[in-house]
Formats: structure tokens, C-alpha cells, sequence
């Protein structure tokens, strides 16, 4: 299973591509913390490694490393507007539950 973008999503990851001037991926990925045990990771990465897995989604190269692939296979990362509150938002269907914050989860 793949890793995917929105149009939306890889229009602001261009956009802060282009305002940072320089990388080559986005890297994402999983840290344990929170109420309910892993959260999220998204950072810009100006090499890609060996050990990553790469996909390419409406031309953003995705990078994940393979012991996040296990949790986010599948993940489609959109970006929404609700409000006064926009931002990235992980539909990602291995997704057991979350804590009420909405900053953590467990598969």
C-alpha cells in the first residue's frame, strides 16, 4: 500500500517547498507519545536514504521510513480549512481509535 497526497495537500507542500527554497522530499512518519500512544511526524528532507521507502503522489515525492510504513500504509494526507483552523490531516484506515485532542492514536 501506497502513501498518498490530496491536490490540495501537495499544493501547500510545493508552497512551503518553494518558501524554504530547497528540499527533496516530504518525510513522514510516527513517534510514541500522547494519550493514546503514537502521533504523527512530518518534516522536509534534503536527502532521501537508503533504508526509506519513497512514493510520489501529484508530483511530491512521500518518504517513509519502514517502521512507520507498518502504521501509515494507506495514509492519504489532506489539507483542510474548518473555520479559523486549517491544516494537514492524515486519513489514515489503520486507525483504531484516538484520544479526544486528536494528537495521538493507536492501530
Amino acid at each position: 500500500m501506497s502513501i498518498t497526497l490530496t491536490e490540495k495537500a501537495a499544493e501547500h507542500v510545493k508552497d512551503f517547498f518553494a518558501n524554504r527554497g530547497k528540499g527533496v522530499a516530504l518525510r513522514l512518519g510516527i513517534k510514541t507519545t500522547g494519550c493514546s500512544g503514537m502521533a504523527y511526524v512530518m518534516e522536509f528532507a534534503d536527502t532521501i536514504e537508503d533504508t526509506d521507502e519513497v512514493f510520489e503522489s501529484n508530483g511530491i515525492k512521500v518518504i517513509v521510513d519502514k517502521k512507520s510504513l507498518i502504521y501509515l500504509a494507506g495514509t492519504e494526507l489532506d489539507y483542510t480549512k474548518e473555520g479559523l483552523n486549517e491544516g494537514f490531516q492524515f486519513n489514515n484506515p489503520n486507525v483504531k481509535d484516538s484520544c479526544g485532542c486528536g494528537e495521538s492514536f493507536t492501530v
